[in-house]
């Protein structure tokens, strides 16, 4: 365990650790299969969780369903979708003190409207 913080991790007071991970699940969601929708809700779920874009890339696949990741400088955030299910799985890693990962998770759940979330968040780099 290092036992000061190292520039750019985060602290609980506790421990030292590189960044969050969140990993959020939806079901019965809306606009599982509206590509201008899943960019829109990704710039807007960067923008507030302080967090710099650098780019979006997105993936249709055939017959339906999204994959979209935010490439941000504190690290990622992706979107993969199954209309067929109603189901969409999102990551939002993010490092720095300065980022708000639980500020994307809001954008997620009042767009997306689902009618089940499950939020599991996983500290990165504990043990570096």
């Amino acid at each position: 365990m290092i036992k000061s913080k190292p520039k750019g991790f985060l602290n609980t007071g506790k421990i030292n650790y590189a960044g969050r991970h969140i990993i959020l699940d939806l079901w019965g969601a809306r606009f599982t299969n509206n590509e201008r929708k899943i960019k829109q809700v990704l710039k807007e779920a960067v923008s507030v969780a302080k967090s710099t874009l650098i780019s979006i890339q997105t993936h249709k696949y055939s017959p339906h369903g999204f994959s979209a990741i935010a490439l941000v400088s504190e690290s990622h955030i992706s979107i993969h979708t199954w209309p067929e299910y109603k189901y969409i799985a999102i990551d939002i890693f993010t490092c720095g003190e300065k980022t708000d990962p639980y500020a994307a998770v809001n954008v997620f759940k009042n767009t997306f409207k689902p009618k089940k979330v499950e939020i599991v968040e996983i500290k990165r780099g504990i043990k570096l």
